[in-house]
């Protein structure tokens, strides 16, 4: 058995293999809540892009540990840094794609503003995660597309978005202009993403990220996702990816098309955004945000 251990070794260094622990995939609080790593990266990208911006990868520990409660390394840190490309020397990565803070707006349509945002889940004592990208209209509150899967990239979000652009007929205009599709989101390294920036001009979306530390920008979405955590995420117990994604999709169907919103008149999102478009139906005031 040795000799065919130092053997098994040997032929794996020969083909580049290393061998060592694999990495968790998350982090604890000190309360032993797991963490994952994408969330940990949200965190780390929205620290670089504030106040926060002025420390090397030791300093990002500290704020980790204090601002988030985490229990992590300055070795993990100095990994996910180096992966987003924000070490201090050389912060390329969120130069890629040019910055346009979010802004004031009057919405008086669907359509003219959807906000993107990105909620982590966990299967039942496995310490796997997964995650569910929605992206919701602050007119009529539907949940206009989403994607659910055990890993959230920038690809992953456009392809969710292409479909949904696709059934909500958006008409893209032949150059960007003011009466552009705004999409919000917050800094997460998908959305600073060259590709996702890439998307956006394709398809002239106007694409503006909320400052660091303002959920109250996003506070659509932010309220969407407190609905599910609430009224599947708690209600139901995931034993698997299939089990939580099969939650997932029932509840969206049942959120758009038959649950009374109490801002919508105690109409569905589906039935507020068909009497507006087909009886005229005019909401008593615009939203303003």
């Amino acid at each position: 058995m040795y000799y065919h251990h130092n053997k098994l070794n040997e032929i794996e260094e020969n083909k580049g293999i290393k061998r060592g622990r694999p990495i968790p995939g998350f982090s604890t609080t000190n309360d032993g809540e797991k963490v994952s790593d994408e969330q940990i990266e949200e965190w780390l990208m929205e620290a670089v892009e504030g106040e926060e911006g002025v420390y090397g990868y030791k300093k990002l520990t500290q704020y980790l540990k204090e601002t988030h409660f985490l229990q992590i390394n300055k070795k993990k840190v100095h990994r996910l840094c180096e992966k987003l490309g924000i070490l201090l020397p050389a912060r390329h990565a969120p130069s890629l794609y040019p910055r346009k803070l979010a802004r004031k707006h009057v919405i008086t349509a669907p359509n003219q503003l959807w906000q993107l945002d990105i909620k982590y889940g966990s299967i039942e004592e496995s310490g796997r995660f997964f995650f569910l990208a929605s992206a919701i209209d602050v007119f009529d509150r539907s949940i206009v597309g989403y994607y659910r899967g055990s890993k959230c990239q920038a690809t992953d979000i456009i392809e969710m978005l292409r479909e949904a652009l696709k059934n909500r007929k958006v008409i893209i205009p032949k150059e960007e202009d003011k009466n552009s599709l705004i999409i919000r989101s917050d800094n997460g390294p998908q959305f600073l993403s060259k590709g996702f920036g890439d998307f956006c001009r394709e398809l002239k979306v106007y694409h503006e990220r909320i400052p660091p530390k303002s959920p109250n920008l996003n506070a659509y979405i932010e309220s969407f996702h407190s609905i599910i955590e609430k009224e599947c995420y708690q209600r139901h117990t995931f034993e698997c990816f299939e089990e939580a994604y099969y939650w997932i999709d029932q509840f969206m169907d049942f959120y758009n098309n038959r649950r009374f919103h109490g801002s919508l008149k105690y109409l569905s999102p589906a039935k507020y955004n068909w009497r507006f478009r087909k009886e005229g139906y005019i909401p008593e005031m615009a939203v303003n945000l």
